[in-house]
């Protein structure tokens, strides 16, 4: 009888159990992990790097995918766009190609933002670390697919769609997992949420890098092999660093004061559920000790457990309310307006180039086609290098989103309350400036700001100046940028805490959906308009206009809660922010 332990597969199953559990085994504790904050951090902004949504950079992978043969079997033979230089053989290259290996791009774009709403599920469930270990492995998996199927890319082409696939699935996991460490800097939090995000956002410079490798004379196939390599060492970092109970938000837990669980009967090492419980109940009773307790320790009793309550105001809004909330429901058809624009620049912006040098197919000779090809490739070194601005214009957003918060308050009694304490006085003549509010106004100038870039980078994506599009690029890269950052800040403001992911992952969703309309649009572009990218782009500028509507929309609904906190100042107090989204 077979070994139930070794499965049909025998030993490497064996293996691979063992190799989870060992894994599972080293995880550090939370107190631990706080210790190697700044070593996660610092990996985790290098991992997203270049192991996160380096599937944006698709136009230099397109080139070397082209230079590879992969689908040049679909390429008459006839076929000179590839021509042989240096007696090295060059693989024939087409539009029907390029339509083709588009599709997996917009098939791994999608899986890179789709996946957010069931992996926040996941994670919510069972922290960031399996969700990191998870996506270090399905990266270095697409890294390994797209090095075997390029020794045979006759054959084994296809394999590129599931290469694609999990190279953008493993991107977001490793994204997501790192969304949460920020909440292990307390007061740097923000800082270090900017970096994650610009990171992130900066990735597609990845590919534009290795592409300068290839073109040293380093082989596709030794490439690939090499960056799957690397993604095992994220594998074995996170399984030597990363808890596995996922990292409390600041004011659940504060890891600098020292906590003595003595009123709790336990033998055994608190660790789990049970852990986060304790430190949850601890972040409340240090937020609520008087400054003559400071420096003392603090002392929880076993009656304390279980005694945790989300805001009673936040539970009895039901998720029904904020998910058709105008709010957003306005967000998702600018965020959806936005994705698609972006995704569709990232797509086609090979062909808009080569078509700004040869004038459209009509107009192609052999030396148009290979200035033409000399000028993508330039120009897409540029592209990749510009997403390094990510990692400046994250926190510029950010900042605008946090403007004077700190000089807010949560309700009028709280105004009173800091009134008192300043001047010895409550003076209610002075009206204080409310954080909801102060928020709502933040989001309007990002997103009105955002909107602005948006329709300002359509409208150079018209004129046909190659010049002109150093500046598209930065346009394209400094919106992409903002408009995540803005959405999420939005969401944190105007609904409840435990409404923000799966209201988050559900516009990731929509967002992802309406992204797909950038193939039909990529096919029209390259056949009925002949390569003119010109009614396309002209399109999308007139559609981008109605993202305007959010931030006019905010601008109402901000009127109307400060109508009623003027209402709550001047007569009877009541809960700010109550009125409907």
């Amino acid at each position: 009888m077979q070994d139930a332990y070794q499965g049909p597969l025998g030993g490497p199953v064996l293996s691979a159990l063992f190799l989870c559990r060992h894994a599972a085994s080293m995880a550090p504790t939370l107190q631990q992990a706080y210790r190697r904050r700044w070593w996660m951090a610092c990996t985790a902004v290098l991992e997203n790097l270049f192991f996160s949504a380096v599937l944006l950079g698709w136009g230099s992978l397109l080139l070397m995918l082209k230079n590879e043969g992969f689908y040049s079997n679909l390429c008459p033979a006839e076929n000179t766009t590839n021509t042989t230089q240096d007696a090295q053989f060059r693989w024939p290259s087409c539009d029907p190609q390029e339509e083709m290996l588009t599709l997996g791009f917009t098939i791994g774009s999608f899986v890179l933002s789709a996946t957010t709403l069931p992996l926040g599920i996941f994670m919510d469930h069972f922290g960031p670390r399996p969700t990191r270990l998870v996506g270090s492995a399905c990266f270095a998996a697409s890294c390994t697919l797209m090095a075997l199927a390029s020794r045979d890319t006759k054959v084994l082409s296809p394999l590129i769609f599931l290469a694609l696939s999990l190279n953008g699935f493993g991107g977001i996991c490793l994204t997501f997992s790192s969304l949460t460490l920020p909440n292990m800097f307390g007061n740097l939090s923000s800082t270090v949420m900017a970096l994650m995000i610009g990171s992130y956002a900066s990735s597609a410079i990845t590919f534009p890098v290795i592409k300068l490798i290839y073109n040293a004379g380093v082989s596709f196939t030794v490439i690939m092999f090499t960056w799957s390599g690397l993604a095992c060492l994220i594998f074995l970092n996170c399984a030597l660093n990363w808890p596995s109970e996922a990292f409390p938000a600041p004011e659940e837990a504060n890891y600098k004061k020292k906590i003595k669980l003595t009123g709790l009967a336990l033998d055994h090492k608190v660790t789990g559920d049970r852990f986060y419980t304790h430190v949850t109940i601890v972040g409340q009773r240090l937020s609520q000790k008087t400054p003559s307790m400071e420096g003392d320790d603090l002392y929880i009793s076993s009656q304390d457990v279980g005694d945790t309550s989300e805001n009673p105001r936040e539970k009895s809004v039901p998720f029904r309310k904020s998910l058709c909330s105008p709010i957003f429901l306005w967000s998702l058809l600018t965020m959806g307006i936005t994705q698609l624009r972006i995704i569709f620049y990232m797509a086609a912006m090979n062909k808009m180039l080569e078509y700004l040098v040869t004038g459209g197919q009509e107009h192609e000779t052999v030396d148009l086609k290979q200035k033409a090809a000399k000028t993508v490739e330039f120009y897409s070194y540029i592209f990749g290098a510009m997403q390094l601005l990510c990692l400046l214009t994250c926190p510029l957003i950010g900042y605008i989103m946090d403007w004077r918060i700190k000089d807010c308050v949560d309700s009028p009694t709280e105004g009173i309350a800091l009134k008192d304490a300043s001047d010895g006085v409550a003076t209610k003549s002075v009206r204080p400036r409310y954080r909801k509010t102060q928020k709502l106004t933040n989001a309007i100038k990002a997103f009105t700001l955002t909107n602005f870039l948006l329709v300002t980078f359509g409208i150079t994506c018209l004129i046909n100046n190659l010049p002109l599009q150093f500046m598209t690029f930065v346009l394209h890269t400094v919106v992409r940028g903002f408009y995540h950052s803005a959405c999420g800040g939005l969401y944190a403001a105007v609904f409840p805490s435990n409404h923000f992911g799966t209201l988050t992952g559900l516009q990731s969703l929509i967002s992802a959906v309406s992204a797909l309309l950038q193939q039909p649009l990529f096919m029209a572009m390259v056949g009925p308009l002949k390569g003119d990218p010109f009614w396309v782009n002209l399109g999308l500028l007139l559609v981008s206009l109605l993202g305007f509507l959010l931030p006019s929309y905010l601008f109402y609904y901000r009127t109307r809660l400060q109508r009623e906190h003027t209402t709550d100042w001047e007569g009877p107090l009541k809960a700010p922010g109550s009125i409907d989204l």
